[in-house]
């Protein structure tokens, strides 16, 4: 038991490397904030072009949200950071990770925002059009204000996975949080700070995937 509390309990060794594990954090809680608003505006203006856009349109945005549901952001990442400049493109680690993450998750936003907009009755369309309101007035006034509470749950959900997928960005030796405490490991020559980092990414998103497990539960319930 001492030899496991002095490899992975040693908290003294940690505070050597707060100042790595601090930006680090930083990093993550930065990378949070641009990618899931981002993600989530993308994923609203690819539903509503496949509300609004031509049948070649749609016809594209079903590409694009069937290959990045597909495409494993991890191997998109790589691709993005390691392919791309054989190309002539190159992105630093934030931008890979920005828009990997944002491609990825708007994909899953779009869908999730489609069936909240197709869940609204028709005649919520017509009743706008007959109040004078145009195409986009009526999407923006009347139906996207009933398409987002039923699919709240969903949302939650993909927030708090998209949010969990920026830990991937070590794969690229951005230094987040897992990546700073995998330096921070090195460093101490303990493995404290992954412990550490493991207990600060559960801190977050218990609480998070509680919520959404609420969310899930009430929105059954009035179902039935």
């Amino acid at each position: 038991m001492d030899a496991f509390a002095a490899n992975f309990l040693n908290f003294g060794s940690v505070l050597r490397v707060l100042p790595l594990m601090g930006a680090g954090l930083r990093t993550s809680a930065l990378l949070i904030v641009v990618i899931v608003p981002a993600a989530m505006l993308l994923g609203l203006v690819l539903a509503a072009l496949q509300q609004f856009g031509g049948k070649a349109t749609r016809r594209c945005i079903v590409v694009y949200t069937d290959f990045f549901r597909s495409f494993p952001p991890l191997v998109l990442l790589v691709f993005l950071y390691s392919g791309l400049p054989l190309a002539g493109l190159r992105f630093n680690e934030f931008q890979t990770v920005v828009t990997g993450l944002v491609l990825n998750g708007g994909a899953f936003f779009g869908e999730i925002f489609r069936a909240g907009i197709e869940a609204v009755p028709r005649g919520q369309w017509d009743a706008g059009t007959a109040l004078g309101l145009r195409p986009w007035q009526v999407f923006r006034r009347v139906v996207l204000p009933q398409s987002i509470h039923p699919v709240v749950p969903p949302l939650a959900s993909n927030v708090v996975e998209l949010a969990k997928a920026t830990s991937l960005a070590a794969a690229v030796s951005l230094p987040d949080l897992l990546t700073s405490a995998r330096q921070a490991q090195d460093i101490v020559y303990n493995p404290t700070p992954l412990v550490v980092a493991g207990l600060i990414y559960l801190v977050t998103f218990w609480p998070l995937v509680r919520l959404v497990s609420i969310l899930e539960t009430r929105s059954l319930s009035r179902r039935i």
